[in-house]
């Protein structure tokens, strides 16, 4: 009998993978990036539930989506269902050489830089975010079981963190009359488009989620719930954050510091509190670092099963039934970037990927539905609600990010582009290897609404 992923995860752990995809340290200083482009309290709220409007519209499109398509791979297989292969390939590759292995190396290198000033040890930081990393990727490869127990563990540690410092903001004294005052026109649409970009790159990471699909119990069910629930949580934490900076520094002391959770923390436990919001930090790296090694993997697995990748990333132990080689892949090519210091000058370059396949992944579900309704496939057991608007919404919010990320650096756009240009030749290369090993490619799996 062939080996094959297990389903042993549940909506609850769907959940907080989800919310663990999201939360990682932005939420602890963002709210000044955004107090610096919009300058009016009420206005720098409304952007952050803007942000949480839009991240739970692509919660919706992602749900049906996965009730639609509950198959290993998540967004690459919706990719490679509703285009080509090669889509979904350019999806992946930008995973391994950029979004996923480069995010992974800056959360190690994020969270090796604030042990020494927490425990006094005095630690190479490239050393010790290679052994956090090790650590993890060996974890990973026990079974989906310790490695998402791992991931819940830090996600439940991190919900605490955030409600700590949401009671502390409301018991600390409220900012200054000063401090209150605040430009009272209203911002330009620019400022509020910059602000924007930022506070949904703080929202992006819910759509790692899909890509347990193969390892969920009855995923068309579960994922869904998971992920909506998951979502709807991170928009209450973030906007319950901003509140109490809001509160305690004041729309002016917000604009001011580039560490708003540290000064709330220090205006109610004084120095304490800046050695505090440095251990949560530290742990919000830890957390997302584990989200990512548990999910990113199982793409790649997927992009082997089709044919797309080396064959030996498709191998499943017979004992943890997970995807090692891929694994330790993911592992070590996140490794290999915490010592190439130049390579966070490139994260800066692809920033607008995410949202470029949002775009597509609303697009493929109106594909999905017109191609379900013309087989007489059942009726998903989740649906949109209002459909097709909130879709249409989010694909247009979605396009409208990449448009004013890449115009805001030409640079950016003409390194992403030949990022994912050059993952089309690989592809290729892929394709011919596998048919001269006498192989077929992995064709797109059927409209179904029942788990495999």
């Amino acid at each position: 009998m062939p080996v094959r992923l297990l389903r042993r995860l549940g909506t609850r752990d769907a959940a907080l993978i989800v919310m663990g995809g999201i939360i990682g340290s932005g939420i602890f200083r963002n709210p000044s990036v955004v107090a610096q482009s919009v300058h009016a309290g009420r206005a720098m709220l409304a952007v952050w539930i803007a942000g949480g409007v839009v991240a739970l519209l692509g919660a919706f499109v992602f749900a049906e989506l996965a009730a639609r398509r509950p198959r290993d791979g998540g967004l690459y297989a919706y990719m490679r269902d509703a285009y080509h292969p090669i889509v979904a390939f350019m999806y992946g590759w930008t995973l391994l050489l950029v979004s996923q292995s480069g995010g992974m190396a800056a959360a190690a290198l994020t969270f090796a830089g604030y042990f020494q000033p927490l425990t006094g040890m005095s630690i190479d930081p490239t050393l010790l975010a290679f052994a956090v990393l090790a650590i993890f990727t060996i974890t990973n490869c026990l079974g989906v079981r310790e490695g998402s127990s791992l991931q819940n563990a830090f996600m439940v540690l991190k919900i605490a963190a955030i409600v700590w410092l949401v009671v502390v903001g409301f018991l600390a004294h409220p900012a200054t009359s000063a401090h209150v005052a605040a430009v009272s026109s209203a911002p330009p649409f620019a400022a509020m488009a910059v602000a924007m970009i930022a506070v949904l790159f703080a929202y992006s990471g819910w759509q790692t989620s899909s890509f347990m699909t193969g390892e969920l119990k009855d995923p068309a069910r579960t994922l869904p719930r998971g992920m909506l629930w998951g979502v709807c949580a991170v928009v209450a934490l973030y906007v319950l954050v901003n509140v109490v900076c809001l509160r305690v520094l004041g729309p002016v002391g917000l604009m001011q510091t580039t560490s708003p959770a540290s000064d709330v923390l220090r205006a109610f436990m004084g120095a304490r509190g800046a050695q505090l919001i440095a251990a949560i930090i530290a742990l919000s790296t830890l957390g997302f670092l584990s989200n990512q090694i548990l999910v990113s993997p199982r793409v790649y697995h997927a992009m082997a099963e089709d044919g797309v990748f080396f064959r030996q990333i498709a191998w499943l132990h017979p004992k943890t039934h997970v995807p090692v080689v891929a694994i330790v892949l993911q592992g070590a090519f996140a490794i290999a970037i915490t010592f190439w210091k130049a390579y966070a000058q490139i994260l800066g370059f692809v920033i607008g990927i995410d949202y470029l396949f949002f775009t597509l992944a609303a697009i493929a579900l109106f594909i999905f539905r017109a191609r379900d309704r013309a087989a007489g496939a059942p009726r998903a057991g989740y649906r949109v609600p209002l459909h097709p608007v909130p879709t249409a919404l989010f694909a247009l919010v979605s396009a409208a990010t990449v448009v004013t990320t890449y115009v805001s650096s030409r640079e950016n756009a003409l390194v992403t582009a030949c990022v994912l240009l050059v993952g089309v030749p690989v592809y290729f290369g892929f394709v011919a290897l596998r048919r001269r090993e006498g192989l077929t490619l992995a064709a797109p799996s059927a409209p179904t609404n029942l788990p495999d």
